[in-house]
């Protein structure tokens, strides 16, 4: 098959370098606003290089992977749609939320597969949290917690473009705490502060954040965020139950060290970014983009997942500007 990618800054490369090893993938198509960065890409990759999204989707291409800057994706998600060619595009599906519902609403009751990116979806151990808390061998959850601390801040642009830390970081700690409990989020409440780089304060957004969410059985999760972590990328959940606990990521390259004498786990290189973090688990979920595409699964991500775990970013952002207990009911409403 064909696949077209829009957009080629950090992850869109690593994506063609994905998809170019992959069995299913034959041929790439490329493009991206700065024509440097698809020639490289095309030259790396053996791609093709268009100048636009309409020629790209004019191609011949199977499906198409929009890795394009946030702003872009309504657009980019409508004009895939619109053109018959399922897409995979890169979380979030719009800056805002009204802007994701209504590009829900333009794609409804099309025959037309949207996958989302959420990887963790697809990460080992976040699967396998999954299998054990819906088997029932941890027994009722009682707390779940969840931590996403990246090893530095990404550039300025980039966070004045991201929607904010809750939209951008944290959502992917909300889309897992659904999707591994099966449990829907009732109400939050959040707190931030700014520590770090002074950009990301005057964006008017918070470099760590915590929230305490109260999931629809009575469940306690507890989400902690950072932009500043110096020793690495540090991804986890733990899964406490009345029968059993269970925790993802802690492994020998967790990036934290222990204080008690004599220990030595973790004893590996840290993680140092997201990308090194979760290779497998991309390589696996544009390989069931690629199912998509060719028809033999449906979309693991759809629209109205990822909007479930932006409504909860919503409330947080709520939480953390009003310095309230926020209900995810009242911000779907607004």
């Amino acid at each position: 098959m064909r696949i077209g990618i829009l957009g080629l800054g950090r992850i869109g490369v690593f994506h063609a370098e994905t998809l170019a090893g992959l069995g299913a993938v034959e041929a790439l198509v490329v493009c991206d606003p700065v024509a440097g960065a698809a020639r490289a890409a095309a030259e790396r990759f053996g791609a093709r290089v268009v100048d636009s999204p309409g020629a790209l989707l004019a191609a011949g291409v199977d499906g198409l992977v929009v890795a394009a800057a946030t702003d872009a994706h309504p657009a980019l998600i409508r004009a895939g749609v619109a053109a018959g060619v399922p897409v995979f595009c890169e979380k979030p599906v719009a800056r805002t939320m009204a802007e994701a519902v209504q590009v829900l609403k333009a794609v409804a009751g099309r025959d037309v597969p949207v996958q989302i990116g959420f990887n963790r979806r697809f990460d080992a151990g976040f699967t396998a949290a999954r299998r054990a808390v819906r088997s029932g061998e941890l027994g009722p959850l009682h707390t779940v917690r969840s931590t996403t601390l990246d090893p530095a801040p990404p550039p300025p642009a980039y966070v004045a473009a991201s929607g904010g830390i809750f939209r951008d970081c944290s959502v992917h700690d909300f889309d897992m705490i659904r999707w591994v409990t099966g449990r829907e989020v009732r109400e939050v409440y959040a707190v931030g502060g700014n520590r770090g780089a002074a950009y990301i304060r005057q964006a008017g957004d918070a470099d760590t954040t915590g929230a305490v969410l109260t999931l629809d059985d009575g469940t306690i999760a507890l989400v902690s965020s950072s932009r500043h972590n110096g020793r690495g990328h540090d991804v986890r959940m733990e899964l406490h139950g009345f029968a059993d606990s269970l925790a993802v990521g802690l492994e020998d390259r967790l990036p934290l060290r222990s204080a008690e004498p004599g220990a030595s786990f973790p004893s590996g290189v840290p993680h140092d970014f997201f990308m090194d973090r979760f290779a497998a688990a991309y390589r696996a979920e544009l390989t069931a983009f690629t199912e998509v595409v060719a028809g033999v699964r449906p979309s693991p991500c759809p629209i109205e997942e990822a909007l479930e775990a932006g409504w909860i970013a919503e409330a947080c952002a709520l939480s953390l500007r009003e310095h309230r207990p926020v209900p995810v009911a009242e911000v779907r409403r607004a």
